[in-house]
């Protein structure tokens, strides 16, 4: 199951150990998996387009399934993204390469960013750490989201940080970005506080979590199922959030200037938005923030 998710190896794998053991009784394997993009080294890509190889295939869209109710589908892929629909409902093989994943209209109101909200239930903040602070290393970065449930669950982002430093000096950071998170949710009169913040629980952040369990710092892991996935598939699991309006995003957020890498713009704005799939070498610590945050907020509590 999941044959998809194999990026490299599966081939040999299969030929080498998976294939041979079929053979005393002639057996059959089946292969079951979301298609995950035109990928000519995927193994279950080629099982699929080369039919030389032997695979029968059986195509089972979503809609296909009898025992799934045709309103709640449609429901469901209302104002998700085309590509997602066309990739994960529909079970086809989708050639995201060149493709920009998020617009700027799905996180406007009317056109336009959104003010503070008067009052919303917490405030957190999400944090991707950077090991070492060189100009050709990630940054370490920090957004601030405001989560409300009424009407219905919706996320602000109220601000961002993103900063160049070694990993070791994000002790003295990390309390700042708590503090902040507790200063928004006074601004924005959240009922139940500040939530803190969200670190993944990987490499500096590992250490940075053990600092904060000792010192008192509100400081909670990303649950590594999340944290281990691929970008594409992160970006994919709150695509539905963001293109429905789930997410704004705040004047002061929308408007803010950052020098960073020797760049001066909206380095938020800059990488979620011109987040290709495919691409390699993109900065992406802001942009990790982000879909942790939606995830977070929006998802089952453990980001999905």
């Amino acid at each position: 199951d999941e044959g998809s998710l194999v990026k490299k190896g599966m081939r040999d794998i299969w030929e080498q150990a998976i294939e041979p053991t079929l053979l005393d009784f002639d057996g059959d394997a089946v292969m079951a998996g979301t298609p995950k993009g035109v990928d000519d080294e995927n193994f279950f890509y080629q099982a699929c387009n080369d039919k030389s190889m032997g695979w029968e295939e059986h195509h089972a869209p979503t809609a296909a399934n009898p025992t799934i109710n045709p309103a709640a589908l449609a429901r469901i892929i209302d104002g998700r993204p085309p590509l997602v629909v066309q990739q994960e409902y529909n079970a086809e093989f989708v050639d995201w390469r060149g493709q920009n994943f998020f617009k700027l209209d799905w996180l406007l109101e009317n056109g336009a960013p959104v003010d503070y909200p008067f009052s919303c239930d917490t405030v957190y903040g999400v944090v991707d750490c950077a090991q070492k602070g060189k100009l050709q290393n990630d940054g370490s970065a920090c957004i601030w989201f405001a989560l409300d449930n009424l009407p219905s669950p919706h996320l602000i982002i109220l601000d961002w940080d993103i900063i160049q430093i070694d990993g070791y000096f994000l002790k003295d950071v990390v309390p700042q970005w708590e503090g902040k998170a507790k200063h928004l949710s006074e601004i924005c009169r959240a009922r139940m506080g500040p939530t803190g913040l969200f670190i993944e629980d990987k490499a500096t952040g590992i250490t940075l979590l053990q600092q904060g369990a000792n010192e008192g710092w509100n400081v909670h892991p990303v649950d590594s199922e999340l944290t281990s996935l691929p970008k594409e598939s992160r970006a994919i699991n709150i695509s539905g959030y963001v293109a429905s309006g789930k997410v704004r995003i705040s004047k002061y957020a929308f408007d803010k200037i950052v020098e960073y890498k020797q760049s001066k713009k909206n380095h938020l704005l800059t990488q979620v938005l011109q987040f290709i799939i495919g691409e390699e070498n993109q900065d992406d610590d802001l942009f990790d923030c982000f879909n942790y945050g939606v995830a977070l907020g929006l998802g089952n509590g453990e980001g999905f």
